[in-house]
């Protein structure tokens, strides 16, 4: 035995010995298929990623530049470590309840000739990589200015593009840009400049031909450094951090980061697959951050009404809110949200009345805040009660007394690390006082589902607010719908207004712009869209225009999932998801294609029996039959050009 352990111990010495020569390391995933290399070339750091022996991203830099330290090159290798990384935790606000997260851990410590050091940290899990930078503290500078962060991503030439361009600041209505609601472009050539000429927001998806694809994103950010973005990519593939832009929110603060010593940055994220499967189901944004603060008390998740949505601002009054209380109500819902304009237009005392005239249906109030004072000019009140912080705390104290469950939060407009700030002190006294929180008008969540236990949702999406403000987004509706599971919605809860049952968008369901989509298209939004408070577009009249089961079918459906799993599709054009609540399956299917699209779908999770099946009929109306299916046999489904399907079945043992 003495002789073997000498031998193993010679060939492990041996191992680092040339690979610290070779300056090469590696880690893989658990199962080995996906593989992380870095080498140090010329003092340069570089990482490539290989799927089952296929390479999926190139030779791509690392590395930090500070305003007086540089670590980005003459770099050598002093030291490497790894472990595993196996845990299991619980998160009811994401697309599954429960979580096992394994990976293989990588950290190497880099310096320079100044004796300065960095530590690259890579995780990889079976088909996630994830990576960050630890800065040591090296003699009496106890912070860092991070000039420029290196950090890239080299794809192969085959690769196409399924970006969002970020929005140059102070732009669009009442300069509250950048708000993360542009447009998607789709298969794109990369080094395509974007629509304004400052990159990409995250998400961000590529597909590498055969090989497969790759979501990049970022988790952990919070007010210790800044959102991140993408730089425009060149032709050859390259895209690269790059950070907020200098005009954001008005030019208040640095655009550039700042880092206590010692310090981390927040995770970079690559979930890389061969299919669009892990692409949908990924959890790794709330793998890989902790809790910030525990929750002040154990908060409720649910549906709600939203009268502003189709009856807009002329809906902020009195009797008008007390007619979506009833709505609420009547579908069984939790919540209801008073828009803009009501401290104004309603008033304190009259929203207490309204509070208890809730209480009495089990309908509980949520509330829309302007985020600031200075930084756009959208005039709508209450405005300057959540940026500052004894406003903020007195409003919210108010709001506990009088029983409010939970805020709206609209026109951030930024990035800067002074702008995490704010959203970090929002959600941290909002907990104080037992309040949800949803951000709107908003960047993207990163992990803070996890992090912050009051984060419901955000906005940073083209939501279907846009549906009742013009026609083009009415006539795109199935394409960026089809869109959002594989990027947006991939990575953070989308707080996004689904179910728009009026075939015309306005009050009176007539004129306005029109809905190209079916009934059943709509409701199935209901699943497709995941975030644990849902405020639907439905209104008062719908009760009476809509066939039974579409009313019974919204009734039902919940907000919070134990599962998810991805079906098929593909971004732009189809998708089909299936959703677990308790022992129950939804499975939904939208078609945003010019013709009708039958699919034979192979859905094992389902029970033998009976399911419900909810499509559309040649006339395009809403049905609802039901239909025997036996274990292990595929279930055949047809959807129209903007139509959808929905199966409800019961989980198989």
């Amino acid at each position: 035995m003495t002789a073997i352990r000498n031998l193993l111990c010679g060939f492990l010495l041996f191992y680092c010995y040339t690979s610290t020569y070779a300056q090469e390391m590696s880690v893989a995933g658990p199962n080995g298929r996906l593989v992380v290399k870095l080498s140090l070339n010329q003092g340069k750091l570089y990482y490539h990623v290989v799927l089952d022996k296929k390479e999926m991203l190139e030779n791509s830099p690392l590395g930090l530049k500070g305003r007086e330290i540089d670590l980005s090159a003459n770099l050598e290798l002093t030291d490497k470590r790894s472990r595993v990384i196996d845990e299991t935790y619980e998160e009811p606000k994401i697309k599954v309840s429960k979580v096992n997260y394994r990976a293989n851990e990588l950290v190497c410590t880099f310096a320079n000739p100044q004796k300065n050091k960095l530590d690259v940290i890579f995780r990889v899990s079976d088909n996630d990589v994830a990576f960050r930078y630890y800065v040591h503290q090296t003699g009496e500078p106890a912070n860092f200015t991070v000039v420029e962060e290196l950090s890239g991503y080299k794809f192969p030439a085959i690769t196409t593009t399924f970006l969002t361009p970020q929005a140059t600041p102070m732009i669009g209505w009442m300069k509250t840009k950048p708000s993360y609601e542009e447009e998607y472009t789709t298969d794109q050539a990369m080094g395509t400049p974007s629509k304004y000429g400052v990159g990409y927001t995250f998400p961000a998806l590529f597909h590498v031909g055969e090989r497969g694809w790759v979501l990049l994103s970022e988790t952990g950010v919070n007010a210790s450094y800044c959102g991140s973005k993408l730089s425009e990519g060149s032709r050859d593939g390259l895209y690269k951090i790059a950070f907020p832009e200098p005009g954001e929110n008005n030019a208040i603060g640095s655009a550039q980061p700042t880092i206590p010593l010692p310090g981390i940055t927040p995770w970079r994220t690559l979930t890389v697959g061969s299919t669009l499967k892990p692409i949908v189901e990924t959890t790794v944004p709330f793998d890989l951050v902790e809790p910030q603060y525990p929750a002040s008390k154990e908060y409720t998740f649910g549906r709600a009404t939203w009268s502003w949505l189709e009856w807009q601002d002329n809906s902020i009054n009195f009797e008008d809110q007390k007619k979506f209380i009833d709505l609420s109500a009547t579908m069984g819902y939790e919540f209801v949200l008073v828009d803009n304009w009501w401290d104004a237009r309603i008033g304190r005392d009259k929203i207490e009345q309204l509070v208890e005239y809730g209480k009495e249906k089990n309908v509980g109030l949520c509330l829309w805040y302007n985020s600031n004072g200075y930084w756009s000019d959208a005039p709508q009140t209450p405005k300057s009660r959540m940026n500052q912080s004894a406003a903020r705390k007195q409003e919210m104290a108010w709001m506990q007394w009088t029983g409010i469950k939970g805020i709206k939060v609209d026109f951030f407009g930024g990035d800067k690390q002074e702008t995490l700030k704010l959203y970090e002190d929002i959600l941290s006294d909002a907990n104080a006082y037992g309040l949800v929180v949803i951000f709107h008008g908003a960047t993207l969540p990163r992990g803070w589902e996890r992090m912050y236990p009051n984060f419901v949702g955000s906005e940073a999406v083209l939501a279907s607010e846009n549906l009742i403000f013009t026609q083009n987004a009415n006539d795109k509706e199935a394409f960026n719908a089809s869109l959002h599971p594989f990027i947006r919605n991939a990575v953070a809860s989308m707080d996004f207004g689904p179910v728009l049952l009026n075939k015309r968008h306005n009050r009176e369901n007539k004129g306005g712009t029109t809905r190209r989509t079916t009934e059943t298209f709509q409701i199935a939004t209901a699943v497709l869209f995941q975030t644990p408070v849902q405020n639907f577009g439905i209104t008062p009249n719908n009760l009476q225009e809509m066939p039974a089961s579409v009313i019974d079918f919204m009734k039902q459906v919940p907000t919070t999932w134990d599962e998810t799993r991805y079906i098929e599709g593909y971004p732009g054009k189809y998708v089909v998801l299936a959703r677990r609540h308790g022992d129950t399956w939804y499975i939904a299917g939208i078609n945003a294609e010019e013709k009708d699209k039958l699919l034979s779908l192979s859905l094992p999770m389902l029970a033998s029996g009976d399911i419900a099946l909810h499509t559309d009929s040649e006339d395009r109306a809403a049905q609802l039959k039901s239909v025997r299916v036996a274990k292990g046999k595929t279930v055949k489904v047809s959807m129209p050009k903007d139509g959808a399907f929905i199966i409800v079945g019961k989980q198989a043992r």
